[in-house]
């Protein structure tokens, strides 16, 4: 099982400039949330866009079938130059994305049993006209989208996923762990104190919203004025995203819904895993494959509870 529409290698032909941010999150850990906060910072605050998806591309997103990554490409060369541009990439360090010291890296990390359970209700949210555009056969929406139990998922459907297009016989210990969060922090972990890189863990984002956003503004340069903060504060809100979820849902960069309402900004929760179908085998699971694939066990530790950064 994999993602067809989700092409890792399509970021490496973006052709990036000087004082690029690049957003990257693991799946369900604050992506959607750090893609407005910068929208919000760089605007001094904008109510009024349609999508943030036009706002800050996902480099990674392949929007409909038979379209070439040089069509891509060119859309985002062609970027206003005197506009500060981010993209969305769910990719650590590693094949696909390129470390580069002339770019800026906000580097976002979730309790990952939290990121997990949440990932399950995401994809059986998404449109299933959009994955039949994607060849998606009905019996394999079933598989992924009609399982009972989170366990039944996690064991049949995350376990088993691999990445590349469908028919790839790649198999990676763990699946969706590794390929979304293991490989991920273990390829961030060694340049967590560069200076062109800025760690964020969700739950400290959603402690303490206001200084979480002041720290991001200060890593990139943004100085919004007086008047201007009310509303970068109100518009990077749960509440207000919550309320304006059709923003958020990438509507306006496929030729049909990608997702179901309601399913990127669902409830932003912290200390939930358990109530949305957590148990302690999956949680073993998940935390034998992060030893596995992880060196450091502080990097592991980071990714569950946060805390301060390491030397290194």
């Amino acid at each position: 099982m994999s993602f067809p529409f989700i092409c890792p290698p399509l970021q490496l032909g973006l052709d990036t400039r000087d004082g690029d941010t690049m957003i990257s999150v693991p799946a369900k850990s604050g992506t959607t949330w750090t893609m407005n906060i910068f929208h919000q910072l760089r605007t001094g605050g904008d109510a009024d866009f349609a999508d943030i998806y036009a706002e800050v591309p996902w480099a990674e997103l392949l929007e409909k079938p038979g379209q070439t990554m040089e069509e891509l490409h060119a859309r985002w060369k062609a970027l206003p130059a005197d506009v500060p541009r981010a993209f969305k990439t769910h990719a650590g360090p590693g094949d696909f994305l390129h470390y580069k010291e002339n770019l800026k890296y906000i580097v976002v990390l979730r309790n990952p049993e939290e990121a997990m359970v949440s990932f399950k209700i995401f994809v059986e949210n998404h449109s299933r006209e959009f994955f039949k555009l994607w060849g998606i056969s009905e019996e394999l929406m079933d598989h992924m989208q009609k399982r009972e139990t989170f366990e039944e998922w996690y064991n049949e459907v995350a376990l088993k996923f691999k990445p590349g297009p469908p028919g790839a016989e790649q198999e990676v210990p763990g699946g969706m762990t590794t390929v979304f969060f293991w490989s991920h922090i273990a390829g961030w972990w060694p340049l967590r104190n560069k200076p062109n890189v800025l760690f964020m863990h969700f739950s400290e984002m959603k402690k303490d919203h206001e200084g979480s956003i002041h720290k991001i503004a200060d890593f990139l340069g943004f100085k919004p004025t007086a008047e201007e903060w009310p509303k970068i504060m109100e518009y990077t809100s749960f509440k207000w995203m919550k309320a304006h979820q059709e923003k958020f849902e990438a509507a306006s960069v496929a030729p049909l819904p990608i997702m179901n309402r309601g399913a990127m900004v669902r409830k932003g929760a912290v200390g939930d895993a358990k109530a949305d179908g957590m148990t302690a085998e999956v949680a073993a699971s998940m935390k034998s494959f992060a030893k596995m694939i992880v060196q450091d066990d502080a990097a592991i530790k980071y990714m569950y509870e946060g805390g301060p950064i390491p030397p290194g």
